[in-house]
């Protein structure tokens, strides 16, 4: 039986592949502008064609039942195909030989060699490093342990250890036990430099990171002295052991009672896992380096056996911006779940290890105790967004917080949480409810006449689907379209401005801040540009983010696509002036200018510059 398809051959089939010749052959595609063909969808009935195909970056989507997807999602879809058999298809299709994990028929001799040497490194590794923790070298990362209520019975029990200071202490001992500098490349464990490789953790405290199966993968350090340069922790990189978005640090010590208590605690380090067991919450692990994503759901459901019997995943964030924003990215997933999905955050923003330390072990239980449903937290959140003392603020808050109440999947809980959001906002509870039942339906009926266009698989809570109608959205999403289409345009003076943008459309936001987040380091290779932009945005604006990938620019030459790329971008940058303008004429209107003369006259300054760079946008454009 064949094995997983590595991953970087599925990428290369993806790019190999010529979309359009592929769809080709199940659709009648025609020319809708530069780089964009239209056909009559395959996926639904129509009579005039909105199914729209982007070669350049790889995607089609459909305006008219939202379809998007890939060459390998189409023919997934078209043939009744797997994954892994729609890959297979394309790639003999271009004459492309995939490799797979296990080599086709099973692991090969030679590769099952390979990884038990490099598990038994990270065995070696892990009690060389234990062993150190009880030098006297180690007495920094002993005294680090001890400030935080971790004796040496914990640390053993964790398997806690000290990389030594110096460039070789770990890379002359496995190379004692036989291994030669080729292999102990190929455990992350090490870095290179012009005299070859050396200790990649060293005077730090570490932690072995184990797979459920309890074999240790890889380590995480943390910095102790002050001249280290490095960041203050620092994990093993990507290897064929180690994948950080499959990686749940102490899920080898936590899984027995995950599955017994059909609980799954989600705290964010090292020492707040080793707090929360040692303080009577055996079920906490914690992620290394990512946000609790799609692979770490699928190993969570198979502990909870989350199958509608029960059972609860709780997530414990700090109270801070930073806090509530990774709650909120948890809240995404939670439709993957069918355990109850809680949030526990500390208003003061100690995290378990520093409640621990500072009121003791009951304290980190009542924090996960006090757990709130997630849905609260997020409604809650989307409030706070909002001015709750004006009409406007209210009605707005209401039409971003009722899709939150309507997604609740306990139909016997959801009106209990309309009458509590008709509180929050001080609204009588009919307005609530009936918003409620109009968010519900537009869900459930995303094409129902008089009801809003939602996009096909679902609206993030936090946002609404853009009104074609608003003259600000409107501008926005063709700014994007833009930047997803013809991102070299991006490039020079242009990245900084746009970057700099504040978008209104809540939707336009987010993928604006993915497109910061992103970069332009794949700007030049538009399939991946766009596949990793929907990788970083909010699954529910995954289609999204495909439609604006593939709407035709209104232009039919090259010279006519930069010179709309141009005017765009220039119409935005000026409403980002108009708006920093009405906010400084409103600090001079507020402000006191004889009390003030020095701020007075500086905003004056400020509101020609923005005046002049104004015009001289519209001159350029």
């Amino acid at each position: 039986m064949a094995g997983l398809i590595k991953r970087e051959d599925i990428d290369e089939v993806r790019q190999r592949t010529d979309i359009k010749e592929v769809v080709d052959g199940y659709v009648t595609l025609k020319s809708a502008g530069l780089g964009s063909f239209k056909g009559l969808c395959p996926f639904h009935d129509e009579r005039s064609p909105s199914f729209t195909v982007r070669p350049q970056v790889g995607r089609y989507h459909c305006f008219g039942c939202g379809e998007d997807g890939d060459v390998i999602s189409f023919v997934q879809k078209q043939d009744h195909t797997s994954f892994h058999e729609a890959v297979e298809k394309l790639a003999a299709r271009i004459g492309y030989e995939l490799r797979y994990e296990d080599g086709g028929t099973g692991p090969s001799r030679e590769e099952v060699g390979k990884r038990q040497r490099l598990l038994d490194a990270h065995k070696i590794a892990d009690e060389f490093f234990r062993a150190q923790l009880l030098t006297p070298g180690a007495t920094e990362g002993r005294r680090f342990l001890q400030l935080r209520g971790f004796d040496r019975a914990a640390a053993e029990h964790f398997g806690v250890g000290y990389a030594p200071q110096g460039w070789d202490a770990l890379l002359k001992h496995l190379r004692g036990r036989g291994y030669t500098d080729a292999e102990l490349k190929l455990t992350g464990m090490f870095s290179e430099g012009n005299r070859g490789i050396y200790d990649r953790f060293r005077g730090r405290l570490i932690w072995p990171i184990r797979d459920i199966a309890g074999d240790t993968i890889g380590f995480g350090a943390r910095k102790l002295y002050e001249d280290d340069q490095g960041p203050k922790y620092l994990n093993t990189p990507e290897t064929t052991l180690y994948k950080k978005s499959q990686v749940l640090y102490g899920i080898d010590l936590a899984k027995r009672n995950i599955a017994k208590d059909r609980q799954l605690v989600v705290v964010e380090g090292y020492t707040d896992v080793m707090a929360c067991h040692l303080a009577g919450i055996p079920t906490a692990v914690a992620t290394c380096g990512t946000a609790f994503g799609a692979d770490h759901i699928k190993i969570a459901r198979r502990l909870l056996s989350d199958d509608g019997t029960g059972g609860e995943v709780v997530f414990t964030f700090d109270g801070d911006a930073a806090g509530q924003k990774a709650a909120l990215r948890a809240f995404e997933e939670d439709q993957r779940f069918v355990a109850q999905t809680y949030v526990a955050v500390e208003p003061t923003g100690a995290d378990p290890c520093d409640l621990r330390q500072n009121r003791g072990d009951a304290a980190v239980r009542e924090l996960i105790g006090s757990r709130r449903p997630l849905f609260e937290f997020a409604i809650r959140a989307t409030l706070r967004r909002h001015n709750l003392d004006t009409v406007e603020g209210r009605v707005a808050a209401l039409r971003e917080s009722a899709p939150v109440v309507a997604q609740i999947r306990d139909a016997g809980i959801r009106p209990a949480y309309a009458r509590e959001l008709a509180g929050w906002l001080g609204m009588p509870i009919e307005d609530v409810s009936r918003a409620v039942a109009a968010a519900a339906k537009r869900e459930a009926n995303p094409g129902a006449p008089g009801v809003a266009a939602l996009p096909p698989s679902g609206v993030l809570p936090s946002f609404n689907r853009p009104d074609p109608r608003d003259p600000v959205a409107s501008m926005e999403r063709q700014a994007l379209e833009v930047a997803l289409q013809e991102p070299a345009m991006l490039g020079g003076g242009f990245w900084e401005r746009f970057s700099a943008v504040r978008f209104v459309t809540p939707a336009y936001q987010a993928i604006h801040d993915a497109i910061r987040a992103t970069g332009l380091a794949h700007a030049d290779d538009p399939v991946r540009w766009v596949e990793q932009l929907r990788q970083e945005v909010p699954e529910p604006l995954q289609p999204l983010v495909s439609e604006l990938a593939v709407v035709p620019l209104p232009a039919h030459t090259a010279e006519a696509v930069q010179k709309y790329c141009r005017d765009i971008l220039a119409r935005l940058f000026e409403l980002q002036i108009t708006r920093i303008k009405a906010d400084k004429m409103g600090q001079l209107q507020r402000l006191d200018a004889a009390a003030h003369p020095e701020e007075f006259q500086q905003l004056n300054r400020e509101l020609m510059m923005l005046e002049m760079e104004r015009r001289a946008l519209r001159s350029d454009a």
